[in-house]
């Protein structure tokens, strides 16, 4: 395979990703060309949704394919196209022969939760001082145990002894890694629910190798009241599923909110205000965990 790299204004990034799509390309990347020098610039979004930015005002654009023949004559067509103006071809490069998945795999490796509580890939053996573990590979479905916001809701659940014989609900389950976090802490019932189907599948599955029990469905599963409901989604559905989440907490139960970012604290307190008095209780490059006693 080749790459064809090129040097892209910020305002041709779109334009020159589409076309280059429409060419063939097995994938196109962006990059910051001014990466590691005193010019970088930092674009944060949140997961799942649009960038704040199609690139960077250098941006360099790289494209892969199948053989070098097609390579050059996706070069040779973007040249003579308008939109090409002030754009820079940087070069071919033939890209060697890896095992793709030993690559893939090597940059998978046990995440921390803390001292004793690890997330653990199926091809890793645990580290030494792992008492507890949660085995799980990357998928389909959110979840890993790599992002913030799902190490912070696992050390909430794995710093309060109070999950042990506990009802939790799981909203938004992605993997399912919150809820057997919960199982593995001694949850009594969970429940781990998402509207993708694909996630509840990944769910059960993942649930089935690590050895718990758990029910996985649709929205619609979640019924009552927990004494735990943990909700790792994003700041909006989280605004707008207050009213639904504050009702699935039982009477001295706690709810567990994620996915959000530091400046969204304000926006998530007032929009839970009338149900639950959210505090920060964990943060962490730039996310934040929020929690309430109901």
């Amino acid at each position: 395979m080749f790459e064809l790299r090129l040097l892209v204004p910020e305002d041709h990034v779109e334009t020159l990703s589409e076309a280059l799509e429409a060419l063939d390309a097995l994938s196109v990347s962006v990059e910051d060309a001014d990466a590691q020098t005193d010019a970088e610039q930092a674009l944060f979004g949140e997961p799942g949704m649009p960038p704040p930015k199609e690139g960077w005002l250098r941006s360099r654009v790289i494209a892969l394919f199948a053989d070098e023949a097609q390579a050059r004559e996706a070069a040779k067509v973007l040249a003579a196209q308008d939109f090409f103006d002030g754009c820079q071809l940087l070069g071919l490069v033939d890209v060697p022969e890896q095992d793709w998945v030993r690559l893939t795999q090597s940059q998978f490796t046990p995440v921390e939760i803390t001292p004793e509580f690890w997330i653990v890939p199926t091809w890793h053996d645990p580290p030494a001082g792992a008492r507890q573990v949660i085995r799980l590979d990357p998928g389909l479905a959110f979840g890993t145990g790599t992002h913030p916001t799902t190490r912070m809701c696992l050390r909430w659940i794995a710093s309060r002894a109070e999950v042990d014989g506990k009802r939790v609900l799981d909203y938004g389950c992605g993997s399912g890694i919150l809820a057997i976090g919960a199982a593995k802490f001694g949850a009594a019932e969970i429940d781990a629910v998402d509207i993708d189907e694909a996630a509840v599948d990944a769910t059960r599955l993942n649930a089935e190798a690590n050895g718990v029990q758990l029910k996985a469905g649709l929205s619609e599963l979640a019924r009552g009241r927990y004494d735990i409901v943990l909700a790792n989604i994003l700041a909006t559905p989280l605004k707008v599923l207050a009213p639904l989440l504050c009702d699935h907490v039982a009477c001295g139960g706690a709810l567990v909110l994620a996915g959000i970012l530091e400046r969204q604290a304000d926006e998530l307190k007032l929009a839970y205000a009338p149900y639950a008095a959210l505090e920060v209780s964990d943060a962490e490059d730039g996310w934040i965990l929020m929690t309430a006693s109901l």
